[in-house]
């Protein structure tokens, strides 16, 4: 039996990081727009076979996009020929994921629609199409209350890390591993694709393709269906990934030595759209999701202990809920207000800092990057008082605080 292999790429920067980077640490800002550059590259002539889904953050998508960007790097790489390569739907299947790429389940409930809602906002303009069939959760963080949430956006299917699964009734490993699942949750419904943690894993740091076909033929060789076997890791971080060399790196030494295989009559993995396996096969059994992300570097990805497992952390997601909070009151309070001058904007302004200061990255690195949340967290809460003072009934003064204010 033939394996269908769905190879998963998550492409994510923060807001200003390749920037930063071009004037600090110029060859690296070089290797990633050389590892994003390259996918399409290779994969050139070979639209019978390669299968790619791609999952790139909003604030990666607005970098490439944006004309003073692309002016910069014209001698590196020419973004808007790369963004109109990745339009190509006979190579790549661009996956749903959030604006800022937030860990869903730390943040605050009401700012999650924001989140997916913009992401759809730039990935249809860029992308030229409606709809988007899965959802790529950034740092695959979910949980079984964002099943609604995913619905209401037109996800298909979610990504979830295979320790993150449970069966409702009896299933075997194979059957948990490599076939599509149903999670419910109150009257909704998604399709629940399975990431191979380990193949992940072997995938991110280095694969050696005799192996991975002996143990794709080894995990399924009890299968009574056709196994999908899905592989999801970074794809612009690590030597694999970013080595220039011929023959040195992901692609030309791993992925286009799969796609000779599979085009022989020897072929026992042949790559996949998640999309055309569902539309054959479907999906069977019904599991609950783990609330968690995946395994990252040191961590296996339950508990979120990677972005909150220090003081400081934790009080920044604590900051995000109130701000949220003081948000959401604000809004309401001047709903009637909206058209004086000014009160939209500041409360745009404050709804935009705080939606990037709950980007990952900030509580990811300990407490490096905290710094950088609290920084957006500030102007979120100036942008806020500038609403009230724009207001003929509210003072202009910001000594006008509330005792949230000042947190």
């Amino acid at each position: 039996m033939i394996a269908h292999h769905a190879l998963v790429l998550n492409l994510h920067q923060p807001a200003g990081n390749l920037e930063q980077l071009l004037d600090n640490q110029p060859w690296e800002a070089k290797e990633i727009l050389f590892a994003l550059d390259r996918m399409p590259r290779s994969l050139w002539g070979w639209e019978d076979f390669a299968r790619v889904h791609l999952s790139l953050s909003g604030t990666l998508l607005e970098t490439l996009s944006n004309p003073e960007f692309q002016s910069r790097v014209y001698g590196i790489v020419d973004c808007g020929k790369l963004l109109w390569h990745l339009q190509n739907q006979h190579l790549f299947e661009i996956l749903g994921t959030g604006y800022y790429h937030p860990v869903l389940p730390l943040i605050p409930a009401a700012d999650r629609d924001e989140h997916l809602r913009r992401w759809q906002g730039i990935a249809r303009h860029l992308f030229w199409r409606p709809a988007f069939g899965g959802l790529w959760p950034p740092e695959m963080s979910f949980s079984q209350e964002l099943i609604p949430l995913a619905r209401r956006f037109g996800y298909r299917y979610v990504m979830i890390d295979s320790e993150n699964v449970e069966p409702v009734d009896d299933m075997s490993w194979q059957e948990l591993r490599y076939r599509p699942h149903i999670a419910r949750q109150g009257q909704d419904e998604i399709i629940v694709v399975v990431r191979d943690r380990e193949l992940s894993d072997a995938q991110e740091s280095g694969l050696d393709l005799e192996w991975f076909l002996r143990e794709v033929t080894e995990r399924t060789k009890w299968c009574d269906f056709p196994p999908l076997i899905t592989t999801a890791s970074d794809g612009d971080n690590g030597g694999w990934f970013r080595n220039v060399t011929d023959g040195a790196n992901f692609w030309t030494a791993f992925y286009l030595p799969l796609l000779e295989q599979a085009r022989t009559d020897q072929a026992r993995v042949r790559p996949t759209f998640i999309e055309d396996y569902l539309n054959t096969h479907g999906a069977h059994g019904e599991v609950r999701i783990r609330t968690a992300a995946w395994n990252t570097g040191w961590h296996n990805g339950q508990g979120f202990t990677q972005w909150t497992g220090s003081e400081a952390q934790r009080r920044t997601y604590s900051a995000y809920q109130d701000l949220s909070r003081r948000l959401q009151a604000t809004r309401e309070r001047l709903a009637m207000q909206l058209d004086q001058p000014g009160v939209s904007e500041a409360l745009e302004t404050a709804n935009w800092h705080l939606l990037r200061a709950e980007t990952s990255c900030n509580t990811y690195w300990g407490e490096a990057w905290v710094e950088r949340a609290e920084a957006d967290l500030m102007a979120a809460r100036t942008a806020l008082n500038d609403a009230k003072g724009a207001t003929k009934d509210r003072p202009t003064s910001l000594s006008d605080h509330s005792p949230e204010t000042d947190q």
